[in-house]
């Protein structure tokens, strides 16, 4: 049997909770943990089309990008698009479960890791690392017990997207509970705290001290900037830019009348980063949900080429279902065949 929180589980070891911006309401929006995974659906949106598609598979969860839930619901009417989906999965006990700006925010295996493969680019890295994304701690261990618990915390297992944790001896000396200890600074992804104090919990006569969280991890964070390996037009940019995108349109700010060659994106709406994409030496943004006036932000310094916010993000309802296959293969993952895009063009 493989429950629905095994699926989870999965799903955060690549894209962290702790990653997501605050405003986010990623996680397990309906549904229950331990019930046993018929088949997954993935998606951007969990729309009513995609719980019918999950009822008609015999699926009973749904693997969104976007949370169907942004903020409370007072009431279950039926009266909005959000209620009703909520009541169609509540009633047909469908789990839906939304992996949003966390998976925006990492390195490997992330959304715009995913971008960044379709345009081809290389030498790539996290555009703003996020900060408070990494912790010390410093540990008095009993010295007969100190290369042991080094190879313990060595074997931790952190996920494609963060570093193992940096262990550094820095002397000797006596812990709280006497004897000669050795004094460990042990430097870690935020996520693996609680996995660092169950690996030292392990053995007796350790004593640890964790500091404030405090400095950036390189592969966390928004956005993600990389190079083509060869300088190309600019005009021959933007139109493979569209074919490997699949885009329909392209909206882009003046040409500059120059090789093409940094690349800085972020899916979705990623305004935000322009700053940071003009600090990288980029000589175009990819991003979406521009703004009229906002274009106006490129100011001769940087193309800006918004290609449409689902279209930006479509690729990673393949990614969740890669993610999912991976260590699950005993049941169907689907898929959306729902075009969930709100947009259309004529």
């Amino acid at each position: 049997m493989t429950s629905i929180g095994a699926i989870v589980k999965q799903l955060e070891s690549v894209a962290p909770p702790v990653y997501q911006e605050g405003y986010d309401n990623a996680g397990l929006i309906v549904g229950n943990a331990q019930a046993e995974c018929t088949g997954v659906i993935t998606c951007l949106d969990a729309t009513e089309e995609v719980v019918a598609e999950a009822i008609a598979k015999g699926c009973n969860l749904i693997v969104a990008h976007h949370p169907i839930v942004f903020k409370g619901l007072k009431q279950f009417t039926g009266k909005t698009y959000v209620e009703r989906v909520v009541i169609a999965a509540i009633r047909n006990d469908i789990a839906i479960y939304a992996i949003h700006t966390n998976l925006d925010n990492v390195y490997a295996q992330g959304v715009n890791a995913m971008i960044a493969e379709r345009l081809g680019l290389v030498n790539t890295r996290i555009l703003a690392p996020k900060a408070g994304m990494m912790g010390r701690a410093t540990a008095f261990v009993p010295l007969a017990v100190a290369d042991e618990v080094k190879l313990a915390l060595a074997k931790l297992d952190n996920g494609p997207q963060t570093p193992q944790p940096l262990v550094r001896q820095l002397s000797l000396g006596t812990g709280a509970s006497g004897g000669v200890s050795i004094q460990l600074e042990i430097m870690y992804p935020v996520h693996q705290k609680g996995a660092i104090n169950a690996v030292l919990g392990n053995f007796s006569g350790v004593d640890v001290v964790y500091s404030e969280v405090f400095n950036q991890n390189p592969l966390v964070g928004s956005g993600m900037v990389g190079d083509l390996p060869k300088p190309l037009k600019e005009i021959s940019f933007l139109k493979r830019l569209k074919e490997q995108l699949n885009v329909s349109c392209v909206k882009y700010t003046t040409l500059l009348d120059q090789p093409i060659q940094r690349i800085a994106l972020c899916g979705g709406a990623g305004g935000f980063l322009l700053p940071q994409a003009i600090a990288a030496g980029a000589q175009v943004f990819v991003t979406a949900d521009y703004k009229y006036h906002e274009f106006f932000d490129a100011d001769g310094k940087i193309i800006i080429a918004d290609v449409g916010h689902y279209e930006s993000e479509q690729f990673t309802i393949d990614l969740l279902a890669t993610i999912i296959r991976k260590n699950f293969g005993n049941f169907a993952v689907h898929l959306t065949e729902v075009n969930t895009n709100p947009v259309n063009y004529l």
